[in-house]
């Protein structure tokens, strides 16, 4: 599908993937709604910040709500679907909630989608479901094995957007990235966490675990990954990974992003920002081959260079105020 002149939805577009991926959508030629969870202070949240505000319709509203949903996929050609719950501690204390938005809102859209005949929705999974690496790199035959309610919710949407395929016909496509990352990030994650600690002068960065590894993509990376799978004519019931099958344990990403921050500041593991031991995810490392294969997908931005630029969105003192770093941010 050519996304030029098509009307592409973005739900969770108020997000920080979200928001990059209505900019990269805007920079096609996309016709795009940007849905944006609803509040009462008229916040659109990161879609304030977009380089093309002109060029989105920002559209409020809750994906949890059915009716809504079958309004807002009239008339759409492609939905990108982003919007979930996605902080691992918080879904520890409000599992109920996770469940809710992440598969319940997935099987709105997914209903919203087959009834109104969109061309194709490309739903967005995350690497969380593998669990810990049981090799590497992973690729998209490895077991499904949630650590936590975050990720139990996520193998649930994915199934719920699978099924409609198999028992519906509905064009699905999932798109399952690996780490995001660059600017706009929530808090919760670990680069801002890091980039801000050290951003506000900290000398000691609390943070989890320094042992697990992660493999890292930077943001337009990533969104150039989704736009790929929106425009590839096959690949429809099946699971792509997004990701640059590099490696890097949390302790050596911190000592990098001090090296180009030129900090002598030093990690200390912090009792509260633990997972429960069962919970925590020690390994995942992406193989990217099926991706490429169907649609040319290459990081182009290497992690080096994806930090530097996300460190100079930090040292913006305008963005750095919008981080509490006094305060674990579940």
């Amino acid at each position: 599908m050519i996304l030029k002149g098509r009307k592409a939805l973005v739900t969770g577009a108020d997000g920080f993937i979200g928001s990059h991926l209505v900019e990269q959508l805007a920079g096609s030629g996309a016709d795009v709604v940007a849905l944006a969870q609803y509040n009462s202070f008229n916040h659109r949240g990161w879609l304030d910040e977009i380089s093309c505000p002109q060029r989105a319709t920002v559209v409020a509203g809750d994906v949890r709500d059915a009716h809504f949903c079958l309004e807002l996929t009239q008339g759409v050609d492609v939905v990108f679907h982003l919007a979930a719950l996605i902080a691992i501690p918080y879904s520890y204390r409000a599992p109920d909630s996770y469940v809710d938005t992440n598969i319940k809102g997935t099987l709105n859209i997914c209903q919203g989608c087959l009834r109104n005949g969109v061309g194709r929705m490309v739903h967005v999974s995350t690497s969380e479901v593998y669990g810990t690496a049981q090799y590497v790199p992973i690729d998209e035959a490895h077991p499904l094995v949630p650590q936590s309610p975050y990720s139990a919710t996520k193998v649930g949407a994915d199934a719920i957007a699978l099924s409609f395929h198999r028992a519906f016909g509905l064009p699905v496509v999932t798109a399952r990235p690996f780490n995001t990352y660059g600017p706009r990030q929530s808090a919760r994650a670990v680069i801002p966490t890091i980039i801000s600690q050290i951003a506000s002068g900290m000398k000691t960065v609390q943070l989890g675990e320094l042992g697990p590894t992660r493999d890292f993509t930077y943001v337009t990376d990533t969104c150039r990954g989704m736009l790929g799978l929106a425009e590839h004519d096959g690949g429809l019931g099946e699971v792509f990974n997004i990701g640059s099958n590099r490696e890097i344990s949390i302790g050596e990403l911190f000592r990098l992003i001090a090296e180009l921050m030129h900090s002598d500041a030093q990690a200390i593991e912090d009792l509260q920002r633990l997972r429960p031991e069962a919970s925590e995810v020690r390994r995942l490392r992406c193989n990217n081959e099926k991706l490429r294969a169907a649609t040319g997908f290459q990081p182009s931005v290497s992690l080096r260079d994806g930090l530097r630029t996300t460190i100079q969105w930090f040292a913006d003192e305008a963005n750095l105020r919008k981080y509490r770093t006094d305060i674990y941010n579940v």
